[in-house]
């Protein structure tokens, strides 16, 4: 009797039909590519090339994936993401809001990490679903001999799969670190630790699928946010004019000339710049070019109204986001307002 019972017991703890394996949460992974599917001549070639490796190589080179996650894989695009395009972003939100409707828990993206931040925060902004939405990649190629793309994968599934990653929005995971996507920037050219979050910190911390959060996200994001994509097919032309020692405006009114819709400065100190910039930002606002003042430094709000009279000259500040993430918002913007009251405001909150 005693034998029997001890059989039953083990048999629900560990059913032979492979109901435990269903029991896993579903997470998709869609490649973009990156270094993280990158490969050189040899493992320690400091030299190599950009989505060379599809997604199902990625995943059966992280077998231990199946004790956290039930994986499956797509092929967005296998490019460096310093050739990442408006055509890759919309393919992806569209089959990333496509798949939040699905029965899955969450999704990871890879990616190359020169532009993750961007697409990240693209995401958060333009992703409606409250279910994980995690980007990874790797600063070493998958041949490289220390390769940090698989337990990259690893850790990023096993946030994904974590039901307190649920509502936090996008999510940027290397290096056992969790990053908001408003936050993070990467601020080393090759070093693994190279993706930091600012003065807000680090989101929390994960080693080999064990997670911890430390606070949630600082603005508004994919559930909340009122920006759609899914009958877009272009984004309106947005340029970066960067702030120097003698800058003068004609970048600035290049830039307008060529079309762009809006204009944002990467200033010096508090989105500062010389009186012959601020004069042609301002003459370009006054044509209904959205003029949005950042700084080229990399940490610390664009403050409104502290040594430029914004309200005066309808300009923008970018408060908290960097110019290329300033950017990301003001073309999304654009898509329904060009009135740099209304774009204030949705800076003020995203």
């Amino acid at each position: 009797m005693k034998r029997s019972w001890l059989l039953a017991l083990l048999l629900c703890a560990y059913p032979l039909d492979g109901s435990a394996q269903a029991a896993l949460p579903k997470i998709v992974i869609l490649a973009t590519g990156g270094t993280i599917a990158g490969s050189a001549d040899s493992s320690t070639s400091g030299g190599y090339q950009s989505g060379q490796v599809a997604v199902d190589v990625l995943i059966k080179a992280v077998p231990q994936l199946s004790t956290v996650a039930s994986v499956t894989g797509e092929q967005i695009s296998n490019i460096g993401s310093q050739n990442m395009n408006d055509e890759v972003w919309l393919k992806l939100a569209k089959r990333v809001n496509e798949l939040a409707r699905t029965g899955i828990d969450g999704i990871v993206i890879t990616h190359g990490t020169d532009t993750m931040e961007e697409t990240a925060y693209f995401l958060s902004l333009v992703a409606h679903t409250s279910k994980p939405i995690v980007l990874t990649g790797s600063m070493r190629p998958s041949t490289a001999i220390s390769a940090d793309g698989p337990v990259n994968i690893f850790n990023a599934v096993a946030v994904a799969a974590d039901a307190k990653a649920q509502g936090r929005g996008v999510l940027v995971v290397l290096n056992d670190e969790i990053h908001d996507a408003r936050s993070v920037f990467k601020s080393h050219t090759t070093k693994v630790s190279t993706f930091k979050s600012g003065d807000h910190g680090l989101l929390g911390e994960v080693q080999y699928g064990a997670i911890t959060f430390y606070r949630g996200p600082p603005a508004l994001h994919t559930f909340a946010s009122p920006f759609f994509v899914e009958h877009v097919q272009t984004l309106p032309r947005v340029d970066i004019v960067y702030i120097h020692e003698g800058v003068d405006g004609g970048l600035i009114e290049a830039a307008a000339k060529l079309g762009a819709r809006g204009i944002v400065t990467a200033g010096v100190g508090n989105g500062n710049m010389t009186d012959a910039a601020l004069a042609a930002l301002a003459k370009v606002a006054e044509q209904g070019v959205v003029a949005v003042r950042s700084s080229r430094v990399i940490t610390g709000p664009t403050g409104r109204k502290v040594e430029v009279d914004d309200d005066a000259l309808g300009l923008v500040a970018s408060y908290e986001l960097t110019p290329a993430k300033a950017r990301i918002l003001l073309r999304l913007a654009l898509l329904t307002t060009s009135e740099p009251a209304t774009i204030q405001a949705l800076f003020q909150s995203f």
